[in-house]
């Protein structure tokens, strides 16, 4: 996958996420999408390529970061808590969009329950069933 297709993919991802909003608060540079005010996915080209940094596990992110060699710690990111992804032949549209609805459902889950606008636990398992 090249990095617009990554772009592309990640962007479409975050947008059919209930309550993501997208948001230019670094400048046109960066698209940040949050979740009630949090953040969860930013986008940009400024590191000379596309990449798309993502919250992750930190265990999950080590995995992540030894199994994909375009996956890397977060850029201008806490490198324990974020990832950056960029576009090459082991990504994929799958793992795009696992990564996109992983990161979401982080922030969702440490979010008040009141301004949930999942369940973090239930959220999208009918849709991995099906798989």
């Amino acid at each position: 996958m090249n990095g617009t297709t990554l772009h592309k993919t990640a962007a479409d991802c975050a947008e059919e996420l209930p309550g993501a909003q997208l948001e230019h608060p670094f400048g046109d540079d960066w698209e940040v999408f949050k979740v009630r005010g949090k953040v969860f996915m930013l986008m940009t080209e400024v590191p000379g390529r596309p990449v798309v940094i993502l919250k992750a596990d930190p265990g999950e992110a080590h995995a992540l970061r030894e199994q994909y060699s375009h996956i890397t710690p977060g850029y201008h990111m806490n490198k324990k808590h974020w990832i950056t992804l960029e576009g090459g032949d082991t990504v994929d549209k799958a793992l795009v969009r696992e990564l996109v609805t992983d990161s979401y459902l982080l922030v969702v889950a440490h979010l008040p329950k009141a301004e949930r606008p999942v369940d973090p636990r239930s959220y999208g398992s009918r849709a991995k069933a099906a798989l």
